[in-house]
């Protein structure tokens, strides 16, 4: 009987302790993408000028785990959409979507009601891209990509926390093909962005 309730006791500590350690993490965001060479092919479509930075919105979420006090690894999913359309010459309209999943590392500075992370990351990029010109026509393109990231979390109340963060990213998808060919004058999704991000977290 003592040995039944030790382990009781034991299991009930260690499922405790590991909630203790797991951080979930989830919000939207806007971002400024660069990507020259998407720019200069919708420059040609379009006829007109295109400004350098696009503006994309972005959803996330993440769950981390604290390997010790100071350091957390995790693992995120983040998806983002972009969308231009054009009339000057013809109706004329590219959009896509950008899934990012990426492995994680942080280092943690945290106190009473607060906790920052500084880190960064790596992972698959998948881009589906859907473009008309006069017809919907569709590409796809996979790649890998980099980050780096700041976040803050302040406390709302019990494990509940807002968080706000900035991430840096470096994209590489590369050139969208289907099943025909490459994407129109091999122009890539490649990209560098930076976004502004906000969000809820819960800590277990």
């Amino acid at each position: 009987m003592i040995k039944k309730y030790f382990l009781i006791v034991l299991v009930l500590f260690a499922f405790q302790s590991l909630k203790a350690q797991v951080d979930v993490v989830g919000g939207m965001g806007i971002s400024m993408v660069y990507n020259p060479s998407l720019n200069d092919y919708l420059d040609m479509r379009a006829d007109e000028e295109i400004q350098a930075f696009a503006t994309t919105v972005e959803f996330y979420g993440e769950v981390d785990y604290s390997i010790t006090e100071k350091y957390q690894i995790g693992i995120e999913y983040a998806y983002s959409l972009f969308d231009f359309t054009s009339y000057s010459r013809y109706n004329y309209s590219l959009s896509y979507a950008h899934q990012k999943p990426s492995l994680l590392a942080y280092y943690v500075i945290s106190g009473e009601g607060y906790k920052f992370k500084f880190g960064g990351g790596a992972g698959l990029r998948v881009v589906s891209v859907v473009e008309n010109i006069f017809i919907d026509e569709n590409f796809e393109a996979l790649g890998f990509g980099l980050l780096v990231r700041a976040q803050g979390h302040t406390k709302l109340g019990d494990n509940i926390y807002a968080n706000i963060g900035s991430t840096l990213r470096a994209d590489f998808p590369g050139t969208p093909t289907n099943d025909n060919n490459d994407f129109h004058n091999d122009a890539n999704i490649n990209s560098i962005s930076i976004s502004l991000n906000l969000g809820i977290s819960y800590f277990f």
